[in-house]
C-alpha cells in the first residue's frame, strides 16, 4: 500500500488542504450569514450561486486545462479560491457573497479535476482501489477538520476568512512543486440528457433529487443549527454525523445493489430518508443524542443515493458511454443542487427551520416512489450488463464521478475503468 500512495503523496497533501477549506468555509459562511441576520432564503442564494458556478466550472475548466495545462490552471484556482474568500470578509453583503461564493464554487470543481484526473493517471488498475479508498478517506477527515475549526474562532471577524484562503493557497504548494509528471488532457465530452433520459429515467430523476437533498443539507444545515440554538461546535458535530453515517452505509447499499435490482436498493434508500425526515421533525432538537442519531441515520442513505444513481445508469449503458452518461448525471445533479436550497430557504422563511427536513423528506419521498415505479416498467439488467457499483467520495456536495475525469479513458477501455 505504501509503495502506491508515495508516488502520488503531493497530490493527495493538495487535495488535503483544499478539502480543508471547502470545510470551513461551507460552514463558516452559512453561520456568519444567520449571525448578519440575513434571511434563510438570501443565505440560500449565496447556496445556489456556489451550485451555479460549481456546474459551470466542471464545463468549463477541461478546456481551460487543454489551453494551458493542469498545474497552472490549479495555481489559478488556487488563487481564486483564496481571492474569494478574502473578498467575503471585505465586503458583507448578501448580493457580493453571491457573486464571491459562485467563484468559489468554480474553482474547487476545477481542483476537483485536477487532482482527480491526475491521481487517475498516476495509479495502475491494480491499485485504482486502495489509492481512491486513502483519497476518500483523506477527504472526510479534511471537510470534517475544516468545519470543526469554526468553533476556534469568531464568525464575525476577518480572521477565520483569512485562515480559510491561507489554507486554500496551501493546497497549490503541495502540487506546485510535485515532480511527478503532468496528466494528459481531459476527456472532452458530448452529453445529451434527454438521450440519457430515455435511456435510464431512474437515474435522471434519481440524480436530480439527490442534488436537492444534499444541495439543501450541506448548505442550510449550518443555518438550521444557528437558528435552533445549537452550538458552534454542536452544528460541526452534526454534518460530521451525517458524513460518517454515508461513510459507513455506502458500500452496504453498494453491495446489496450488486445484488438485487438497484432500483429496489434506491426505493429502500427513499423509505429511510423519509423515515429520518420524520423523526428529526418529530424529535427536534431538544434531545440532542437522539437528533444526532437520525441524524446518522439520514446522511446513511443521504451521502450514496448519488452513486446508487449513477451505477443503475451504466448499467444500461454501452462500453463507449460510460463518460457521457457519468457526465450528464453531474450536470442534472448540478442542476439538482441549484433548486434545492432555494426551495428549503423558501419555506424555513415562512414555516420555520424545520421545513429543511419537509423538503429533504418529500424528494426522498420522489426518489424511492419513483424508483419503485420505474422497477415495474423496465427489468433489470442482465448479469452481462450490470456494472460493479464504485462508491463515490463524500467531500463534496456536488460530487462527479472520478473515472470520467481519467484522461486514458478511450472507448476501448472505458468498461475496465468503469469497473475498477
Amino acid at each position: 500500500m505504501t509503495s502506491s500512495i508515495v508516488p502520488i503523496a503531493s497530490l493527495l497533501l493538495s487535495a488535503f488542504f483544499m478539502l480543508l477549506g471547502v470545510g470551513l468555509s461551507g460552514y463558516l459562511i452559512p453561520l456568519r450569514a444567520v449571525q448578519e441576520g440575513w434571511s434563510t432564503f438570501e443565505i440560500s442564494m449565496i447556496a445556489t450561486g456556489y451550485a451555479i458556478a460549481f456546474t459551470a466550472g466542471c464545463l468549463a475548466v477541461p478546456r481551460l486545462v487543454l489551453r494551458v495545462g493542469h498545474v497552472r490552471v490549479f495555481a489559478v484556482l488556487a488563487a481564486l479560491m483564496s481571492i474569494s474568500l478574502l473578498m467575503h470578509a471585505l465586503i458583507v453583503h448578501p448580493a457580493a457573497w453571491i457573486l464571491f461564493r459562485g467563484l468559489t464554487g468554480f474553482s474547487i470543481a476545477g481542483g476537483y479535476m485536477v487532482i482527480e484526473s491526475w491521481l487517475n493517471e498516476r495509479v495502475t488498475n491494480e491499485t485504482r482501489g486502495t489509492v481512491f479508498s486513502v483519497y476518500m478517506v483523506i477527504a472526510m477527515i479534511a471537510v470534517m477538520l475544516g468545519q470543526f475549526m469554526v468553533p476556534l474562532g469568531n464568525p464575525l471577524t476577518a480572521s477565520l476568512f483569512m485562515v480559510c484562503a491561507i489554507v486554500f493557497a496551501l493546497a497549490l504548494m503541495p502540487t506546485g512543486l510535485s515532480n511527478a509528471q503532468s496528466p494528459q488532457p481531459l476527456t472532452q465530452v458530448s452529453v445529451n440528457i434527454f438521450a440519457l433520459y430515455r435511456k435510464s429515467p431512474a437515474a435522471v430523476v434519481g440524480a436530480a433529487l439527490a442534488g436537492v437533498i444534499t444541495g439543501a443539507w450541506n448548505n442550510l444545515a449550518p443555518v438550521f443549527a444557528q437558528l435552533n440554538g445549537l452550538s458552534t461546535a454542536t452544528g460541526a458535530t452534526m454534518l460530521a454525523v451525517a458524513m460518517i453515517g454515508g461513510a459507513l452505509f455506502q458500500f452496504p447499499l453498494g453491495r446489496m445493489s450488486d445484488r438485487i435490482d438497484r432500483r429496489y436498493v434506491m426505493a429502500l434508500a427513499g423509505v429511510i430518508g423519509v423515515a429520518a425526515c420524520v423523526l428529526n421533525l418529530l424529535v427536534g432538537t431538544s434531545n440532542i443524542y437522539l437528533f444526532l442519531v437520525f441524524v446518522l441515520l439520514l446522511g446513511a442513505v443521504m451521502y450514496p443515493i448519488y452513486s446508487l444513481v449513477v451505477a443503475h445508469a451504466n448499467d444500461y449503458a454501452q462500453a463507449d458511454e460510460f463518460v457521457s452518461t457519468s457526465s450528464g448525471l453531474l450536470i442534472v445533479y448540478g442542476g439538482g443542487t441549484m433548486f434545492g436550497p432555494p426551495i428549503s430557504g423558501l419555506l424555513m422563511d415562512n414555516f420555520g427551520n424545520q421545513a429543511l427536513f419537509t423538503v429533504m423528506g418529500a424528494s426522498f419521498a420522489l426518489y424511492g416512489g419513483y424508483a419503485y415505479f420505474r422497477s415495474f416498467r423496465r427489468p433489470q439488467a442482465s448479469e452481462e450488463e450490470r456494472v460493479e457499483f464504485q462508491a463515490i467520495p463524500l467531500d463534496r456536495a456536488q460530487t462527479p464521478q472520478t473515472y470520467e475525469l481519467d484522461p486514458r479513458v478511450e472507448l476501448g477501455d472505458e468498461t475496465e475503468t468503469a469497473a475498477e
